[in-house]
């Protein structure tokens, strides 16, 4: 049937390290630049008029972009016009504002939407003056990242109580998960204002394979995804590996393949694979295109996403679209979006129990048609909660509640 959607409105998004344009797979490229481009894109499809605020990071890129779903992408001049890591971007944020404000007093939008802390101090600067109603998603919180990296946490030093003054002022925050809710309401912001949208996933893109995962031949596959960075957990995969026999596990992520054996994560993860031998076992592909990945988890037997903690974690939402059970840790937002014992199956996050993960692992393997029911459970709720459409719904909920922005609930679908 076909859509139809009320008035269209001005969104003002703002992203200033996470480009809707960008490649993914990078060091600050991953899933807040899949969630901007995905949202940004089906709200400019359904009528309303989207632009996208981001950190000139390079001096030959255009002023203005516009997407081939109508979005347009602005590089605002915020110190050097080069790539500077995320976490050295704070100092930036006031000129980055500055330049926010003295372009929406030309033409302000209904409302913005800041992704990430930084961005939401560089939209509130914006907003201030002009009285404009900023909804906020931070992605992930600095509360947590301390929490578990400690020293070894590069975040600035104001980040825990900028995340706090922003949450302040801002007329809604968008929380990805319950966790992420008692995060937020730990760090003392009302619950009143905080509204949970998950993140989505394209299902369409993301849809079971043709092939029949039992007809393969050779062994049994694994498959974990992700940034190369420790706290992803690969190192755990590989040491429960230690006690599939018979099943090999493909890692995707990291650098492109010529480049990922000087990666020192690379290295690591080596070396942890031939002291437990099963370096022959192993497969390290480097990083992979979005368009391949979907054949990727639709041939594996289970995808694995043990991070030691993930704000909301897409991987395993994308592994159900693909109807490929999961098994993952139990922390932040996989507690919601893995359903254990219908869709997967949730593992403590601690360290040391490879043993237990490898025995699990081996359970369902053990189990083909456990395996297929689970696949199907977990492409039925990635249709029923974690599609665009529905995050879309969600999303502009909140914005109507806070600004003129027209409201979805006359949608005829």
């Amino acid at each position: 049937m076909s859509h139809s959607y009320p008035s269209a409105g001005r969104v003002a998004m703002v992203s200033e390290h996470a480009s809707p344009l960008a490649e993914l797979g990078g060091p600050d490229a991953g899933g807040q630049n899949v969630y901007v481009a995905q949202l940004a894109g089906l709200l400019a499809r359904r009528g309303h008029e989207v632009t996208v605020y981001t950190r000139r990071d390079e001096r030959r890129l255009p002023d203005r972009v516009t997407t081939p779903d109508g979005v347009q992408v602005v590089h605002v001049p915020a110190g050097p016009a080069a790539p500077i890591p995320k976490d050295e971007l704070p100092p930036y944020m006031a000129q980055f504002g500055a330049w926010l404000a003295r372009e929406w007093a030309a033409q302000p939008p209904d409302v913005v939407h800041a992704h990430f802390w930084m961005s939401g101090t560089a939209a509130l600067t914006g907003a201030r003056d002009l009285g404009l109603p900023v909804v906020q998603t931070y992605h992930a919180l600095g509360t947590v990242k301390k929490r578990y990296q400690g020293t070894a946490d590069t975040s600035p030093p104001e980040r825990i109580e900028t995340e706090k003054a922003v949450g302040r002022g801002s007329s809604a925050i968008i929380a990805t998960c319950e966790d992420e809710v008692a995060e937020l309401v730990a760090m003392g912001l009302p619950r009143r204002t905080i509204t949970v949208v998950p993140c989505g996933v394209d299902a369409e893109q993301f849809a079971p394979g043709p092939a029949d995962r039992r007809a393969r031949s050779g062994p049994r596959r694994l498959l974990t995804v992700g940034r190369f960075v420790p706290r992803k957990g690969f190192d755990r995969a590989i040491r429960a590996l230690a006690h599939v026999p018979g099943a090999e596990l493909v890692v995707a992520g990291g650098p492109e393949s010529a480049l990922l054996y000087a990666e020192p994560e690379a290295e690591r993860l080596l070396a942890i694979a031939d002291a437990c031998g099963v370096g022959d076992r192993v497969t390290f592909l480097g990083g992979v295109g979005r368009s391949r990945m979907p054949q990727l988890m639709s041939e594996a037997d289970l995808v694995l996403s043990l991070p030691r903690y993930e704000p909301f974690g897409i991987v395993p939402v994308e592994a159900m679209a693909c109807g490929t059970p999961v098994v993952a840790t139990a922390v932040g937002g996989q507690l919601d979006t893995v359903e254990d014992g219908r869709t997967g199956v949730l593992v403590p996050p601690g360290e040391g129990d490879e043993q237990r993960v490898g025995a699990t692992i081996r359970r369902l393997l053990d189990d083909p048609d456990l395996l297929e029911r689970y696949g199907a459970q977990g492409r039925q709720r990635v249709l029923e909660r974690y599609t665009w459409d529905r995050v879309a719904d969600g999303v502009t909920r909140v914005y109507s509640a806070v600004s003129s922005l027209p409201s979805l609930s006359g949608v005829v679908r």
